[in-house]
């Protein structure tokens, strides 16, 4: 079904959409067992700092050092950053859909997502993002993150597009409420099936149509 006004751009969460979060609760409880951290401990020490990291107010090695590396360790930091970054994986059929639809359709892809640098980096580099990302609004390179409505405004004036010819597809409904007050067309993302679906009710379907019907 042929949308009435024309996509130009793609939006994009990174956690959660193209990739599995980068360091959440789930992950930090892996890094408490895995190197026998006291988990309550480390998870106020995390809320009280990881904002700030995300913003790019502190390197990882700061943030390390704040939440982790507080008292005499066992382990390395070589160790520690290893096991964060290993905690990232692809979801691959997304970012496939995402890569088909910008070729077809001549998209623009924008990220915008909370993201520490160093974790960042590690993500765009291993899993390729820049083959098809064209813009990274990320919390650390523009120093404000969601729900802050501004990174949004950001995000519109790197791209140069109307917010009425943006889809955005993310997995936080709050963020996504934010994102569609300022006009942006937005797809609460639970599932690649469900997602391609909302996709083409814009105009945007993928090379095999509406979904690839495999099971």
């Amino acid at each position: 079904m042929k949308h009435s006004i024309d996509i130009t751009t793609l939006f994009l969460d990174i956690g959660g959409v193209l990739l599995t979060n980068g360091w959440d609760h789930h992950a930090r409880k892996r890094a408490a067992k895995n190197f026998n951290l006291e988990l309550a401990e480390m998870e106020e020490r995390h809320h009280l700092t990881f904002f700030t990291y995300e913003e790019g107010k502190l390197t990882l090695e700061e943030y390390l050092d704040r939440v982790v590396f507080c008292q005499k360790r066992q382990f390395t930091r070589a160790q520690f950053r290893r096991f964060m970054f290993a905690q990232s994986k692809p979801y691959p059929e997304m970012i496939k859909l995402v890569a088909q639809l910008k070729v077809r359709y001549g998209l623009k892809i924008a990220v915008v997502s909370n993201e520490g640098r160093e974790l960042n980096a590690h993500r765009i580099r291993t899993f390729k993002l820049d083959g098809f990302v064209d813009f990274f609004i990320s919390s650390c390179f523009v120093r404000i993150r969601k729900p802050d409505v501004d990174i949004f405004r950001f995000a519109l004036d790197i791209a140069q597009t109307p917010a009425r010819q943006i889809v955005y597809i993310e997995n936080t409904p709050m963020f996504v409420q934010i994102a569609e007050g300022l006009g942006i067309r937005s797809i609460l993302h639970t599932d690649y099936r469900s997602t391609c679906a909302k996709l083409a009710s814009f105009g945007l379907q993928n090379n095999e149509g509406l979904i690839n019907e495999t099971s």
